[in-house]
Formats: C-alpha cells, sequence, structure tokens
C-alpha cells in the first residue's frame, strides 16, 4: 500500500511504533501526530484506520482490498471519521456531532476511530468540547489529532494524547515528493535547499515572486563566478526590486548559497581542489552576509559588499 512504503521509507520510526503497539493491543485511546505537512501524518491514520477495520490482515499488515480497507480509502466506513477545517476554523458544532455519535457504540463493530486535520485550527469552544470528550470517553474509539503546529493544541488535549513526532523529510526526499507533486526538479532540488518544509516549499513554489528571483539569482552567480562587475550593479538594477520584504532579502541569498553548494558537488565529484578552495571561501562569504543581514545591516549594503568581496577573491585567486 501507499502508505506502508512512504512511511517505511520516510518514518521508519513512528511507524515502527505503531505497529508495535497495534500487534500487542496497547493503542493509546488518543495520539497527536505532529510534524511538518507532507511528511505522513494523514498516510499513518489512514493505514492505523485500515489496520484496525481490515478483515484480512497478514503480518500486521493491511489488506488494502477487504470492502473495509476500500471504504476506509474512499471516506465511506461508518465507523471511521474525519474532521476538517470549516472554512478558517474547526467549529464546536462539528466537535458536538462527532460526541453525539460516539454516543452509541460502532455501527458495524465496538471500535470508532476518527481524526481531527489541522487541529490546531479548533476554536477554542471545539477545543474545549473536545478536551471533555477525551476526560469521559464514550464507548471504544482510537482518535488521531494531526498538527503542524503544536503549540496551538491546548496543553491540557496534549496531556491527554500519546505525542508521536514526524521527522523532517531529508533535502533529497523533499525534493522527490515535490517532484511527484508536479514541481520541476531544477526547483525542487533548490526548494529542498531552502527548506525542510513541505508546505513552506509549496508556499514557495506557487509564489510568483519564487520563479522571479531564481532567474535572477541564476544570473548573479553567472556574474560573480565569471568574475565579472555587473554582479554589482546587478544589485541595483534586479535585485533590490525582488528584495522588497526581510523574508526575501533571506531566500535571495540562500538560493545564491544553493548554486555555490551545487557548484561545490561538482568540483568534489571532478577532484577540481584549487576551485575548492575559492568555493568554500564564497560559501563563507555568503554565511557571514546572512549573519549580516540578520543583524538589520541593509540587504542592499551588505549584498554589495559580498559582491566586492567575492570579485577581489576571485582576482586574487587567478
Amino acid at each position: 500500500m501507499e502508505e506502508t512504503v512512504f512511511l517505511t521509507q520516510h518514518q521508519s520510526f513512528v511507524f515502527s511504533q505503531i505497529r508495535k503497539s497495534v500487534k500487542h493491543g496497547r493503542l493509546a485511546h488518543a495520539y497527536l501526530f505532529e510534524g511538518d505537512q507532507g511528511t505522513g501524518k494523514h498516510l499513518l491514520s489512514s493505514w492505523l484506520a485500515k489496520r484496525l477495520f481490515c478483515t484480512d490482515v497478514t503480518d500486521n499488515e493491511p489488506c488494502g482490498q477487504c470492502n473495509n480497507c476500500l471504504r476506509i480509502a474512499a471516506g465511506e466506513h461508518p465507523d471511521v471519521r474525519l474532521i476538517e477545517p470549516d472554512g478558517q476554523s474547526i467549529k464546536v458544532d462539528q466537535i458536538r456531532q462527532l460526541q453525539q455519535e460516539f454516543v452509541r457504540s460502532g455501527f458495524e463493530s465496538r471500535l470508532q476511530f476518527f481524526t481531527i486535520r489541522q487541529a490546531d485550527k479548533m476554536n477554542a469552544s471545539a477545543a474545549n468540547s473536545l478536551l471533555k470528550f477525551l476526560e469521559e470517553p464514550q464507548g471504544d474509539f482510537v482518535a488521531v489529532l494531526e498538527t503542524d503546529a503544536p503549540g496551538k493544541i491546548l496543553p491540557t488535549i496534549q496531556s491527554r494524547c500519546q505525542i508521536l513526532h514526524f521527522a523532517p523529510l531529508n533535502p533529497a526526499e523533499l525534493a522527490q515528493r515535490l517532484v511527484t507533486d508536479g514541481i520541476t526538479s531544477e526547483s525542487a532540488k533548490l526548494l529542498a535547499g531552502l527548506t525542510n518544509s513541505y508546505q513552506k516549499a509549496v508556499e514557495i513554489s506557487q509564489d510568483e515572486w519564487f520563479n522571479d528571483a531564481k532567474d535572477a539569482v541564476a544570473q548573479w552567480y553567472l556574474y560573480l563566478r565569471k568574475g565579472d562587475l555587473m554582479a554589482f550593479v546587478y544589485i541595483q538594477k534586479r535585485l533590490i526590486a525582488l528584495a522588497k520584504e526581510k523574508e526575501q532579502q533571506r531566500l535571495l541569498l540562500q538560493m545564491l548559497m544553493q548554486a555555490f553548494r551545487h557548484e561545490r558537488n561538482e568540483l568534489l565529484r571532478q577532484s577540481q581542489t584549487r576551485q575548492l578552495l575559492e568555493n568554500t571561501r564564497n560559501v563563507q562569504l555568503i554565511l557571514e552576509a546572512e549573519q549580516k543581514l540578520a543583524a538589520n545591516v541593509s540587504f542592499q549594503n551588505v549584498s554589495e559588499q559580498l559582491v566586492l568581496r567575492i570579485l577581489r577573491q576571485t582576482a586574487v585567486d587567478d
């Protein structure tokens, strides 16, 4: 199944924990799955629901083909429920309706299962209603709360859940996930170098600014590698217009960093020792520029100084 393949590859630790808990009958009543979007939280929730209701379990693995597994996959099993934000939030009426349905036993078995996606979006009334439900459970159930912002979940709710942390995808895994979701390989590699958050990577990729910035930094990098003074002029000519916000300024420097790191990988492959030393110094200069930007030195001053230092170094090496 899709869930098993992904979780085995990318979230082996939490997947192993849940598999052992199911196998030995030690499941908690409530879980809090926390981690970045795209790290497999909902896939594990889906796997767990299928495993609990599957009628043809083999080696602790749901078959994915029985009537129950198919209905869960289609969102049609009466004892498996999914709650998602209604607009901008999860409202108290959604939690109350869930409570009313859970007063009675499951339609087809004693067990009931529910997942709350983006649980941090519960408004105050919904969160308090859920808390009461978890404090005074009705019947036999397993609850999964999914969130990428655990700090927004009431501490009292967290204390009644077993918390499982989903690790960020490593850059190669994140890039592959982005490619699978339709982002070009070139952009996916760049995005994976800018953030380890799938959600953040998607947000950046969908911003028209990203494509303009990607092309601009690629040209800036070429000027720098050629030792061309246009790298200095280009800051005022092109980059300043793209660096209106602090986050944009930070990303522009990070994109430049990724270009030099990609160059470094190529030089390592080719065993170009002399060029590697120059590349290492350039990377250090960019790191220092990022520190100055973080200390509120203006982007223009930071960038112009960076260019002059790189060009001066290139001239000395030549």
